[in-house]
């Protein structure tokens, strides 16, 4: 094995068998992206689409290596939990249109203006872009001190992200409420409404800028609440490991991610009947996320028809 993928899996916390996805999966989905890059002869933009805990970020994270290591090119990844509103201007939203906007991670909850900033200025050709940075044990963002920058020119941008990609619903799929938080604190929809017409807005600019999409296809709705519990047990372990006791009460515990996850639980299950004919590269995954099934819904090279 080579020293580049044993750092990256004692990094990333990966067992010895995530070789086997890279190896039949990943490394193939990178050369596919040199390919585009070097067909595009610019800065190429990938979305990557998956519901919480799939494993995108994962992705995210392995594609950037492969690039860099196997085919010479310089990628930068960047998450959309990173653009999310701060703490204040999520109460300040939560007051002037509704409460259910006081918590993170539906669209709306975003600042998107930055993202489209910072996405158009990392296709740039030289200098330096700030790549902002979210502290979800705090729910709060880190301050620009504290983040980081990418030189540029850079060949390939992973964005990742659970919402990425996903269509706005139609009006009458609005209406039936499709969970307790839905029929108790939006009966009338006004939450849900707001959510769709940012997505059918804002956030198609956004979507307008990526070149492809990948998507990790979760396999119900039903995997994520484990799958995501998953994700906040890694994350006090690494807080408990820095040292960061003080940030510990504001992880979730497991009813309480329950009630944060049905945040999420329309637009996740509307990605996952609407996003797989869209998308050029299609993961679909078992419980327990592992790679079942591999399609090209949408296969395009850049300026094909």
């Amino acid at each position: 094995m080579e020293k580049y993928l044993q750092e990256f899996l004692t990094t990333q916390r990966l067992p010895l068998s995530f070789l086997q996805t890279i190896d039949s999966w990943y490394l193939p989905l990178a050369g596919n992206i040199a390919k585009h890059h070097k067909a595009a002869g610019r800065t190429l933009l990938v979305g990557i689409n998956g519901s919480q805990g799939s494993g995108k970020s994962t992705l995210a994270a392995t594609l950037a290596l492969l690039l860099v290591e196997n085919f010479g090119l310089k990628a930068v990844t960047l998450s959309i939990d990173d653009f999310y509103l701060g703490r204040e201007a999520r109460m300040l939203l939560a007051k002037q249109v509704h409460p259910l906007l006081q918590t993170r991670g539906v669209p709306g909850t975003h600042d998107v203006a930055l993202m489209l900033d910072t996405l158009q200025r990392l296709a740039g050709a030289s200098g330096a872009v700030g790549i902002p940075r979210f502290d979800k044990a705090r729910d709060d963002r880190y301050p620009e001190s504290d983040c980081g920058s990418v030189l540029l020119p850079c060949d390939v941008v992973l964005f990742e992200g659970w919402c990425l990609g996903t269509p706005a619903q139609s009006s009458e799929e609005l209406h039936k409420p499709v969970n307790e938080l839905e029929a108790h604190d939006d009966p009338d929809g006004g939450w849900r409404g707001y959510v769709n017409e940012q997505l059918g807005e804002a956030y198609q600019d956004v979507y307008q800028l990526l070149d492809l999409w990948i998507m990790l296809q979760a396999p119900s709705f039903e995997s994520v609440y484990r799958w995501r519990l998953e994700q906040e047990t890694k994350l006090a372990d690494r807080l408990a490991e820095g040292g960061r006791d003080e940030a510990q009460d504001q992880l979730m515990s497991a009813s309480q991610l329950g009630f944060f996850i049905k945040h999420y639980q329309r637009l996740t299950e509307h990605s996952l009947r609407e996003l797989p004919e869209r998308v050029h590269y299609l993961f679909k995954l078992d419980e327990e996320r592992g790679i079942v099934a591999y399609e090209e819904p949408c296969a395009l090279w850049p300026g094909e028809d």
